[in-house]
């Protein structure tokens, strides 16, 4: 989605060139525009499903700012995946971009429950999940597991972030979002 432009790089290191979606159903969603900096101004907003044109990498920043310690300091959530992406290229010698992708496409839930009421009483039926949920999910996931990670921990946001996004790229069950994943799963297969 939108033009890849070889000279441009993020934070002026990481290629959008090679980075490959390989989920069929995420591909629409995940934007792999390439900008220097992942800030848009909120350009988006107004716009039904704007959201999917923002800067994937943006999304992950976005999602960083979380009421709290971190609410509207986006230069320093910015900062903050600048450095996680720092450490993941360290451990992996891959792609950041990349490995953020296939940590999306690993840890984005395919099923869940809805509440239907019949009469008073409520029945859990399991719904199948649109594509922009599931990024949106997958996204929350990773970024609510880093910031549980490093809460009274010595570890700092940005290697419990990096550590995080690796994991879920590994699909390891030791991973925060795999693991509200299976759990999401398991419970709409229960309830079909």
């Amino acid at each position: 989605m939108g033009i890849v432009n070889s000279s441009i790089k993020l934070f002026n290191k990481w290629n959008f060139e090679d980075v490959e979606v390989r989920d069929p159903g995420l591909k629409r969603y995940i934007c792999l525009r390439s900008v220097y900096v992942p800030h848009t101004g909120g350009r988006h907003e107004h716009k039904r499903f704007g959201k999917a044109e923002v800067p994937i990498v943006e999304r992950l920043v976005n999602k960083l700012m979380r009421p709290g310690k971190n609410m509207g300091k986006k230069a320093l959530a910015i900062n903050i995946v600048k450095h996680a992406f720092e450490i993941i290229h360290l451990r992996t010698g891959e792609n950041p971009i990349q490995v953020l992708v296939k940590a999306l496409e690993n840890s984005a839930p395919r099923e869940e429950t809805t509440r239907i009421v019949y009469g008073g009483i409520v029945y859990h039926q399991a719904v199948d999940i649109s594509p922009i949920r599931r990024l949106d999910l997958a996204l929350n996931f990773i970024t609510e597991g880093a910031r549980k990670a490093s809460f009274n921990n010595p570890k700092t946001i940005e290697e419990c972030l990096a550590e995080e996004i690796i994991l879920a790229a590994n699909a390891d069950s030791k991973s925060y979002a795999i693991q509200k994943k299976e759990e999401i799963e398991r419970i709409a297969l229960s309830s079909r």
